[in-house]
């Protein structure tokens, strides 16, 4: 109990540097972006007064440093800045295009994780028979599509040609009108239930094929109580590491989607604020992916050292 609560500590003191880490890099990277954003924000014909004005509420008047602590200060106290285009603060961006996105997100994940596992388990029963081949070849083959050429190809067969489903979310409620999400969720789905899926088939193989779990046989255990409570704990803890991968991978891929089927998400504010050179929010937009990436992440390694207190995590 102690080395595991020790092993807590240190890997929550790790998720804190990574933290300061990410914000750091965000900084810097902004300092480093070639030209004057002051001069872009400005116009094309930009007036000098205009100009100074907007650097001084960029705060490009002063040292590099203060302007680094100020940051650092206010998203401490959960100010992420104030936009440059609009003079709306940040954290309303985030709050309007919150909802959105975890919706779009939420949707995802509750079936992503039991797809993965039954795809997994299912193709694990009979290995090498036709049922294993066939979701194999499957899985390969939806992987190997990218996720933006997907999308257009689900939109333009369900959605223009069929007419089955709201090939985007223009004029739409989201909330009130769930049929929209429907080829969104399909396309974050795609490529992350592929993966997840023949990791929980291989780790399951290998489970089944455990001393512990000849015991269990031995024993007279019901064949779907090995699978289930003995083989599947074990065979999760890779697929658990790789699951916090994906989230990673979903940062970006609900940009892609969100852009492609117009939803009005995080991933579209975003977007447009890199249209617009609004650098307040294009660096709190990234701060808060950063932070979840971390806490994801974190999250994935306390689960799979649950699964498996004996593997090494990293910490």
């Amino acid at each position: 109990m102690t080395l595991h609560l020790s092993w807590v500590g240190r890997r929550l003191l790790l998720g804190l540097g990574q933290t300061a880490a990410v914000v750091l890099f965000i900084f810097l990277l902004t300092e480093a972006l070639p030209g004057d954003a002051a001069v872009a924000l400005a116009g094309d014909q930009p007036d000098p007064e205009r100009i100074a004005r907007i650097r001084e509420a960029m705060g490009l008047d002063r040292p590099a440093a203060e302007r680094l602590l100020h940051w650092v200060i206010g998203i401490l106290h959960g100010d992420l800045g104030t936009s440059l285009v609009t003079g709306r603060p940040v954290t309303g961006y985030l709050t309007a295009g919150l909802g959105p996105t975890l919706l779009l997100a939420s949707a995802t994940f509750a079936l992503l994780v039991p797809l993965s596992v039954g795809l997994g388990v299912l193709a694990a029963r009979r290995e090498g028979g036709l049922l294993d081949r066939t979701v194999s070849t499957l899985t390969l083959a939806v992987h190997a599509v990218p996720e933006f050429a997907f999308g257009v190809l689900l939109a333009t067969l369900f959605g223009l040609w069929l007419g089955w489903l709201p090939p985007t979310a223009v004029g739409a409620d989201i909330f009130s009108e769930p049929a929209v999400l429907v080829l969104p969720v399909l396309v974050l789905l795609s490529r992350p239930v592929c993966t997840l899926s023949r990791l929980v088939r291989a780790g399951t193989i290998d489970a089944m094929a455990s001393p512990y779990v000849a015991q269990a046989r031995r024993y007279g255990v019901p064949p779907w109580r090995i699978r289930w409570t003995h083989a599947l704990p074990n065979a999760l803890a890779p697929a658990t590491q790789q699951l916090a991968r994906t989230c990673d991978w979903l940062l970006s891929g609900v940009i892609v989607v969100e852009a492609l089927f117009v939803v009005p998400g995080l991933g579209t504010v975003l977007i447009e604020a890199v249209t617009a050179r609004d650098v307040p929010v294009v660096q709190g937009m990234a701060v808060v992916f950063g932070v979840v990436t971390v806490l994801v992440n974190l999250a994935a390694d306390l689960v799979a050292r649950r699964f498996a207190p004996r593997s090494e995590v990293a910490a």
